[in-house]
This record gives C-alpha cells, structure tokens and sequence, in this order.
C-alpha cells in the first residue's frame, strides 16, 4: 500500500485495538423489527435553563436504557440557545455514570473543530471509564455560524477539505500505530487501553456516505435534516464499500425526526415548535425552542409558511401506532440496519413521552403503547 493509499483508507486497527463487528451492529429488543437508538440535543426551550436541559436528558438516558433503545448519541453545536450538548466528551462522561448498559457516543464530534489528538485523548477516556459502550461518531460541518467556526478553529489551520487527512491522523491516534519516521511515530494518545470507540461517519451528502464507504466504516446519514440527498447517499456509500478489519459489508444508520403524542394534531403541534425553530435558525436568529403557543402565533409570511409545512412533512409524527408504522416504512424504503430518532420539541416531559411511546409502540419493551 502507498502512503498516498494509507491517507485516504486510512490504518488497518492493530490486532491489540481491533473493532470487532458486534460494537458497531445495533440489537433490536423486544419484538422491535430493528434496532432503534436516540439522538439527543439537551434542548433548551423557552423558560427553561441549559441545567434543566441536562437535566432531562440525564433522565432520558436512564429512560432509553430501561426502554431498550440500543445507542443514545449527543452532538456537538455551537452558538445555539436552544441546543445545550456544546461538548460531547463532557456530556457522554457525565451519562455514562448514570447509565450501565446503554451504548453513548457522538453524533457528531465535529473534527475540522478539533486537534485529532485532543479527539483521540477524550474518547480513549471515556473508553477507559465505560469500556465497550462508546462509539465515536465524526462529522466535517462546523455545527455552527463562519464566525464561530472562525473562533474555534483558531490555530487549527485546517477546514472541512482536510477532513480525510484529520480522519486519517486521529486513527492512527486511536490505533497508535503511526508508521515510522512520522513526525507523531513516537506520540501516545494518553490514556491508551487494549480496545478503542468505533469510528462513524456522519454526513448529510454524499461526501462523508463515499469516504466512509471507501474505509470500511459505519455510515450514519442525517435524513432529518436532509431527506431529499437520503437515498443517493446511502447507494453512494453501499456501492462505494470496501470490506475492511472493522465490517465485512456495509451498516447504516439513519437519524429521523419522531414526535409521537395522544393523536396526530396533538403530535404536529409539538412539532411545529421545533419547525419554529429550525425556521429562525435558518434566518440566522438562532433561540431557545418556541412554545408550542409561540409557534401556533406566530405570524408566518407565505415563504415562512411553506417552509414549515416542508420541515414537517419529513417529521414521523402522529400517534404511537402511526410514527412506528412510518418508521418501519422508512427503514424499509432505505433499507437502512438501525434508525435513530430525535424528538428536538418544546417540554422536556412532552419530549421523554415522545421517546416512550415511540419505544413501546415499536416494540422495544414488549408492551402496548397506551396515549
């Protein structure tokens, strides 16, 4: 293999810090058709508090774990009220000692933010307080507005293009097994254990879908955000794989914006607040996530209007029964391994409903979903 090789795949794990299958292959619970994990963003609503917000979603992990969701990942955003996960690293920590069996990890890490052995040193940590249960998911966008990518990248002198040289670099970190006459050859990414988080890609474009098949990695796609790139991605990323020391054949995930609630008005409700919201986000005002009164007030130019009707009809909503049914439908029409649904509402109890009576209906618990 040529070095020029090595930079784009990537090294091959040592035999000491190899990934075996079954830590990146979800297990669906219950009589659930599939796996079904969460992604979470510790919202800040209005009139609440960022420790409210970390607060409650301490208490959905606990939740999730007692559900049986398989994965709960956090992400990584800047200059965003409403969003309070600003670190990953420190977040994961903290819910690892209020959970024992429930897989954590990012969703993402945005790399181009960070130096790769920063990266490396944080999730050899968290693998060292929870060994076994932490994925290390990587994203190139900057989770954030130019200036503050600007402030945070400060030094770094590398963006989004560098992303498989960062990638290539933090692995060999994790693995550490730099080749020799490297400048790091002799660097240890400290503390360093027998094993090491999977890696994930994340992408919301064929970018990421293509590099990640092209290493042999795990895929996770942001359908929630980006429904209509959903499809080429995921047959980028299939059609461009190469079995690797980390997954014989390629696996997929997909994140899915889910509100379940009483009934389907009562669910689109709640949803409208985090369309408010993504609405203001866009416009460049980013806030705290609107009440559902807030947003059922609000006046909304024509543009304004079609642009929450687009946001809403790529949310999974309705009642219990209707948002596992199009789930399924989604995971059947992708043909993805394991869906991860974020509900990004208004209410923390609203929210922890919504992620119960998705569990249930899906059939994590084995029980009936009751409104």
């Amino acid at each position: 293999m040529t070095s020029e090789d090595q930079q784009e795949r990537g090294p091959e794990p040592r035999a000491g810090t190899a990934i075996r299958d079954t830590a990146i292959r979800g297990t669906a619970r219950g009589t659930a058709p599939a796996p079904l994990s969460i992604l979470d963003l510790a919202t800040v609503g209005v009139g609440r508090t960022p420790a409210e917000a970390l607060a409650a979603t301490t208490t959905l992990a606990r939740s999730a774990e007692e559900w049986g969701y398989h994965r709960f990942w956090v992400a990584e955003h800047h200059g965003m009220p409403g969003v309070a996960s600003s670190s990953p690293a420190v977040l994961l920590a903290h819910l690892g000692a209020h959970t024992t069996t429930l897989r954590l990890g990012s969703g993402g890490v945005m790399l181009p933010n960070h130096a790769p052995l920063a990266i490396a040193e944080q999730f050899g940590l968290l693998e060292a307080l929870h060994p076994g249960r932490i994925d290390l998911g990587l994203g190139r966008a900057p989770g954030t507005d130019p200036a503050t990518a600007r402030a945070l990248r400060r030094g770094l002198g590398e963006g989004a293009d560098d992303f498989p040289q960062q990638l290539a670099e933090l692995t060999h970190f994790l693995d550490g097994d730099f080749p020799p006459g490297h400048p790091y050859a002799r660097l240890t990414a400290v503390p360093k254990g027998d094993g090491r988080p999977p890696v994930w890609l994340l992408g919301s474009s064929g970018f990421s879908a293509q590099l990640a098949g092209r290493l042999g990695l795990p895929f996770a796609f942001a359908h929630h955000f980006s429904s209509a790139n959903t499809v080429p991605a995921l047959d980028l990323y299939r059609s461009s794989f190469r079995p690797s020391a980390v997954l014989d054949e390629p696996y997929a995930l997909l994140g899915v914006s889910a509100v379940a609630a009483d009934d389907e008005a009562t669910a689109r409700r709640l949803a409208r607040s985090a369309a408010l919201a993504m609405l203001r986000l866009r416009r460049g005002n980013p806030g705290p996530i609107p009440t559902p009164e807030e947003a059922e007030s609000y006046p909304y130019s024509p543009v304004e209007a079609d642009f929450i009707d687009d946001w809403l009809g790529n949310v999974v909503l309705g009642s219990p029964g209707e948002v596992a049914d199009g789930l399924e439908a989604l995971r059947k029409r992708t043909g993805v391994d394991e869906l991860m649904v974020t509900s990004h509402i208004h209410g923390h109890e609203a929210r922890h409903r919504s992620y119960g009576l998705i569990a249930r209906a899906y059939g994590l618990t084995g029980e009936t979903a009751t409104a």
